[in-house]
């Protein structure tokens, strides 16, 4: 909870967020969608790129593979990421009532922290993991601060906008990938005489690119794994190129509109009370049942439409931003709610306790989710990428989940952060931060 004396500016200067200040329910929060995160982002790790969007392209649909892709799109895709990414808003109107709390200016401190989360993530995704989040959340995070003061219900509107404009723009991908899959077929079938139009011509290209990123050959497939099974150097040079789409295109297209309308509900959300706990155990009931409700059933039929349609990219990009683009969030509310209400009724104590650990190193464990998935996976490591079918993938998901739930709890015993969190705070702060937990040694 956060602190309720009154201090006077001249008392305290604006600094990290002590312990004391925390409000737990938002690190408890934070650690199960972080959790959440690796489901998604093992396959990124450990299987092809395009694997994320077609499981057929590593390992098909049979069995227990199918019904981990099933349960991880289901429960996990989009929904772990949207809590993420709301309780990065949310932060910010923490900052902002605690800087008000001691009448402190801190634009220059959330600034900072955003400069120097941009440079992490950019070593992050260049060097580390191209899947990196961190960079875009630092530009999110540039357009919410003259936001800041809006009432919830203005930021709820703005929020839902962006959202509906990042539909859009994925609902216009499809439609364009569907032109150029036209204009393919077309120059395939062409009679004695025919020509395409310069424009068509463009498309045909465009298509053999796409679809080459989305679908690839045995060849195309053959190439990512001497690039991430081989030496460091071949695994940045592979990872630069997909990294550097990701900060333009995928930012652009994806990324900006997603994650920033998120983070708007997530600071409206804060100011509501329901992050904080505050709420009572009817409203996170109500808030589980419609989120589950309206969501799930969408979902999961989007989840068998994708099947029918045997992955197709195209098909993807236009059904996906009709629905479950918005029923996402729904669940997300809905997890969001049923979490609260184990908080709230003291429920699991021994897992919400470490689950808080693991929202207050957040930064840490996100990292080390690339740094341990690169050492089983890639080169430098055991080398065991695309060598290991989807269930199998969980047993790695779950043996980290128990590791950074027993490691963080330990840790912060100890030290009064993690890290990562240490370095982003001495750098924001221009200053070395104390460690170390008073009284321990």
């Amino acid at each position: 909870m956060l602190d309720s004396e009154p201090v006077s500016s001249q008392q305290v200067r604006l600094a990290p967020v002590s312990e004391k200040e925390r409000i737990s329910s938002v690190d408890i929060l934070r650690g199960f969608a972080l959790c959440g995160i690796l489901v998604i982002n093992i396959t990124s790790y450990a299987l092809p790129a395009a694997a994320l969007f077609a499981p057929t392209v590593a390992g098909g649909m049979s069995g227990l593979d199918g019904i981990t892709w099933q349960v991880s799109f289901i429960g996990f895709f989009q929904k772990m990421m949207a809590i993420f990414s709301m309780l990065f808003g949310a932060g910010l109107i923490l900052m902002m009532q605690r800087a008000e709390a001691i009448q402190q200016k801190f634009a220059g401190v959330y600034y900072r922290r955003l400069f120097w989360l941009a440079i992490i993530g950019t070593i992050h995704g260049y060097f580390i993991w191209y899947g990196d989040i961190l960079f875009p959340y630092a530009v999110c995070g540039l357009v919410l601060y003259p936001l800041r003061r809006l009432r919830a219900g203005w930021l709820i509107a703005l929020g839902i906008l962006i959202l509906l404009i990042g539909a859009g723009l994925m609902y216009s991908s499809g439609i364009m990938f569907e032109f150029m899959r036209s204009s393919y077929n077309k120059s395939q079938t062409l009679e004695e005489g025919q020509v395409l139009s310069p424009m068509e011509t463009g498309m045909v290209q465009s298509w053999e690119q796409v679809n080459a990123e989305f679908m690839p050959s045995p060849e195309k497939i053959a190439e990512e794994n001497a690039a991430r099974r081989g030496s460091y150097w071949e695994m940045t040079k592979y990872f630069a190129a997909m990294y550097l789409q990701m900060q333009i295109q995928t930012m652009l297209f994806y990324y900006f509109w997603r994650a920033l309308s998120l983070m708007l509900l997530g600071m409206a959300f804060m100011k509501m009370g329901i992050f904080s706990g505050v709420r009572s155990l009817k409203f996170y009931t109500w808030l589980m049942i419609i989120g589950y409700g309206l969501g799930l059933p969408v979902t999961i039929y989007t989840a068998a439409l994708l099947q029918q349609h045997n992955f197709d990219f195209v098909y993807y990009f236009q059904i996906q931003p009709l629905t479950d683009y918005f029923s996402s969030v729904l669940i997300a509310m809905a997890h969001v709610g049923l979490l609260m209400i184990i908080i709230k009724m003291s429920l699991l104590k021994w897992l919400t306790s470490r689950l808080a650990a693991v929202g207050r190193m957040a930064f840490t464990n996100y990292l080390m989710h690339s740094v341990l998935m690169g050492l089983v996976f890639f080169g430098i490591g055991l080398g065991l990428f695309n060598r290991i079918d989807r269930f199998g993938l969980i047993w790695f998901v779950v043996g980290t989940w128990v590791l950074q739930l027993i490691i963080s709890p330990l840790w912060l015993k100890y030290f009064r952060f993690g890290p990562a969190e240490w370095l982003w705070r001495s750098l924001t702060y221009f200053k070395r931060q104390p460690m170390r937990v008073p009284g321990e040694v």
